[in-house]
């Protein structure tokens, strides 16, 4: 009998003892904060994209469009040979025909140049975008007292979205 009762208030402590435990652990699930941030958003709306957007267009607006109008030359050029080539001699066809064979080539080679560039540009330019946007996300995870703020996810409930706010703070209504 007296094991028994000893077993007894042993594994009454043991109980109170594991919700003495448990208690914080609650409470701590509880205060657990977290947060997203739609990337494609920041991309598409902040202040800093846009901007970024606009400087690369400037920059290579005058090669797209020396592209642009080559291309249409050689296709003027290729369709003037189509109409001529059945009163051309031999030599003169096939003559025509490696000059614009050539031609095509080289206009082929300038626009995987030029897209070899705007895309080397635009990584660099998206990079100080998203650069500025991990700050800022960091100043909010900071100043906020987030515990974890996700890019990437599933499914987000919407009152996890913390995008407004990192668009407020990079568009210059808040921390930079």
């Amino acid at each position: 009998m007296l094991v028994k009762t000893q077993l007894s208030r042993g594994l009454s402590i043991l109980a109170v003892l594991a919700c003495l435990a448990a208690a914080p652990v609650a409470a701590q699930a509880q205060s657990f904060k977290a947060g997203f941030v739609n990337t494609d958003r920041i991309l598409r709306e902040a202040e800093p994209a846009k901007a970024a957007q606009a400087k690369l267009e400037a920059e290579f607006s005058k090669r797209d469009k020396e592209l642009r109008d080559s291309a249409a030359s050689l296709k003027s050029a290729s369709d003037k040979f189509e109409r001529e080539a059945p009163t051309m001699s031999e030599s003169q066809r096939q003559t025509r025909q490696r000059q614009l064979a050539d031609q095509d080539r080289e206009l082929q080679r300038k626009n995987r140049e030029f897209q070899e560039d705007l895309n080397a540009r635009k990584n660099e330019e998206l990079a100080q975008v998203l650069d500025k946007a991990n700050r800022v996300v960091r100043q909010l995870a900071e100043s906020e007292n987030y515990d974890v703020i996700l890019q990437e996810a599933v499914y987000v409930n919407p009152k996890h979205d913390i995008t407004d706010k990192v668009l407020k703070a990079m568009n210059g209504n808040g921390a930079k």
